[in-house]
C-alpha cells in the first residue's frame, strides 16, 4: 500500500427527492488499499457506491480521483478513468453468454485484451468452464463471480464492490473473497461494501461505519473488529475478548 492518495470524498450529500441519504460525509481511499464501507441496511452504503460512479447525482460536495474533480463526469468516462463498479445484485445479461458479458465490460476500449480475459479466467476458473452458457442459467455465485469479472475487464485501478456475498452459498462466499483477495494483490484498490462486516474486516485495510447517511466510526480493520460498539452492533456478539485481525485470518 502506498501513501498515493485515490479516491476522496468531501463532503457529499445526497438526496432521493426530499429524502437526505447520504448527509456530508468524507473519507479517503489510498493506492493499494482495500477499505470497507460498513452499515445496516438503510445506512446509504449502496447510494455511496453509486454516487462514486455517477449513477447518482451529489447534491452538494466534491469527489477526487488521483487529484481530479470527478463529481460531475459521466459515468462512461469514470470508468475510463479507472473506476470500474460491480453493483448490488450482480446485474448481469442472463440471455448472454459469459464471455459476452465479459466482453462487455471491455466497452471503453477499442477491443478485448486477450491477456486480461485470461487473467479473469485464471481467477475465477468457473466462468472459463461455462465461458458458452447464458448467464441467466448460471448459480447467484457464479453470476457474481461474472459481475466482478466483467468489471476487470476495462482494466481498472478502482474497484467498486457492492455486497458482493449477498444471496450467495457460504461455500462460495468464501471462494469470491480469496479472488478479491487476490484482486487486491494484483494491485487494483477495493472499496467494499458488505452486509457480512467479519468477512469485510478480514479482508480489508481499515473501514468507515455508515449509521443514516452520516459516518460515525472509521479505523483500521483491527481497531473495528475490536471495539465492543462495533461488536455488538455489526458482528453479533455483545462480549467478546479483543482478538488480533491475524488470528481471525
Amino acid at each position: 500500500m502506498s501513501e498515493e492518495l485515490l479516491l476522496e470524498l468531501k463532503d457529499i450529500h445526497v438526496s432521493y427527492g426530499s429524502i437526505a441519504a447520504i448527509k456530508g460525509i468524507s473519507f479517503e481511499v489510498y493506492r493499494g488499499e482495500v477499505v470497507a464501507l460498513l452499515g445496516t441496511n438503510g445506512a446509504g452504503k449502496t447510494t455511496t457506491m453509486r454516487t462514486i460512479s455517477r449513477l447518482l447525482k451529489a447534491k452538494s460536495g466534491a469527489i477526487f480521483f488521483k487529484g481530479q474533480d470527478i463529481t460531475h463526469v459521466p459515468a462512461h468516462k469514470i470508468v475510463a478513468m479507472g473506476i470500474s463498479h460491480s453493483p448490488e445484485g450482480r446485474r448481469v445479461f442472463g440471455t448472454l453468454t459469459v464471455e459476452e458479458n465479459l466482453s462487455l465490460g471491455s466497452y471503453t476500449r477499442k477491443k478485448i485484451d486477450p491477456q486480461r480475459l485470461a487473467w479473469v479466467y485464471e481467477l475465477f476458473p468457473r466462468l472459463k468452464e461455462r465461458c458458452r452458457q447464458l448467464a441467466g442459467t448460471m448459480s447467484g455465485g457464479e453470476q457474481q463471480m461474472l459481475a466482478i469479472g466483467r468489471a476487470l475487464m476495462s482494466k481498472p485501478e478502482m474497484l467498486l464492490l457492492d455486497e458482493p456475498s449477498l444471496g450467495i452459498a457460504p461455500i462460495l462466499v468464501k471462494e469470491i473473497f480469496r479472488q478479491i483477495r487476490q484482486i487486491a494483490d494484483s494491485g487494483v484498490t477495493v472499496l467494499i461494501v458488505e452486509q457480512n462486516a467479519r468477512a469485510a474486516l478480514k479482508l480489508a485495510d481499515r473501514g468507515y461505519v455508515l449509521e443514516v447517511g452520516n459516518i460515525i466510526f472509521s479505523g483500521t480493520s483491527e481497531e473495528l473488529l475490536n471495539s465492543a460498539k462495533i461488536q455488538e452492533a455489526y458482528l453479533g456478539k455483545k462480549k467478546q475478548s479483543a482478538e488480533s485481525l491475524e488470528s481471525l485470518k
